[in-house]
């Protein structure tokens, strides 16, 4: 008797323990208000701006210091949603400055970014992050997300895309260490996430060298850009 009033309590201890754990939010349904807004006909439709905040890859930095706007993820992105809705009018705004660091971005978020009146944000400073370290950039971060949240903005996080001077498939590297505490970020406040450098690290493990992604030692080229704003457009689509 007293091994079933056992089992039984345990049962009634695993039923009440909570299952909806903080995570990243889905891709399937993250941005369905956006989507649904993309489908509508003049007049009915309105203007969905896209906000960008980073350094210098979502700038478009690619061999400094040529600037290459057009094949950088944010303006490939455009390209795409203009592709697959041709209805919607889409604002892409650029509000990142190469080498700055998320510091400083989180200094200006208000008047540079919010002062738009974003649908989306994305946020891409990991890369230089690494010279303020984990602390400071986590508190950057999480004000920018708070900020944005707190406008009923939607918000993407991205993880840095490579840096040559890194091993890639080392778990300890700087840029790791940063891509993981983007990742818990996107799980604590339940926003999007790009786990840029997640996938060139499949990339290079699947055999295609990285040098061949990157434009120079720290700058993806258009083919790098394309793992970014592919993955970004699952989103989207």
């Amino acid at each position: 008797m007293k091994s079933v009033l056992t089992c039984l309590f345990m049962a009634m201890l695993i039923s009440w323990c909570p299952t909806n754990q903080p995570d990243v939010a889905a891709f399937e349904d993250y941005l369905t208000d956006i989507k649904n807004e993309f489908k509508k006909e003049w007049p009915a439709n309105r203007t969905i701006n896209l906000v960008f905040h980073g350094h210098s890859v979502p700038a478009g930095y690619f061999k400094t210091p040529v600037v290459n706007t057009m094949d950088a993820y944010p303006m490939q992105v455009l390209a795409q949603l203009k592709t697959n809705y041709p209805l919607a009018v889409i604002n892409v705004i650029n509000t990142s400055i190469g080498g700055e660091n998320s510091e400083h971005g989180q200094k200006r978020f208000r008047k540079d970014v919010l002062s738009h009146h974003p649908d989306v944000v994305f946020i891409d400073y990991a890369l230089n992050d690494r010279g303020i370290g984990l602390s400071k950039a986590k508190k950057a971060w999480s004000a920018m997300i708070r900020d944005a949240l707190n406008k009923h903005c939607k918000v993407i996080l991205l993880t840095p895309s490579p840096d040559q001077r890194d091993d890639i498939s080392d778990t300890h590297t700087e840029l790791q260490q940063h891509a993981d505490q983007i990742i818990e970020l996107a799980k604590e406040f339940n926003v999007g996430l790009i786990d840029s450098y997640g996938i060139f690290k499949k990339q290079v493990e699947a055999g295609i060298p990285l040098p061949s992604m990157m434009s120079q030692v720290n700058h993806p080229n258009k083919k790098g850009h394309e793992l970014i704003s592919n993955e970004i457009m699952r989103y989207f689509n």
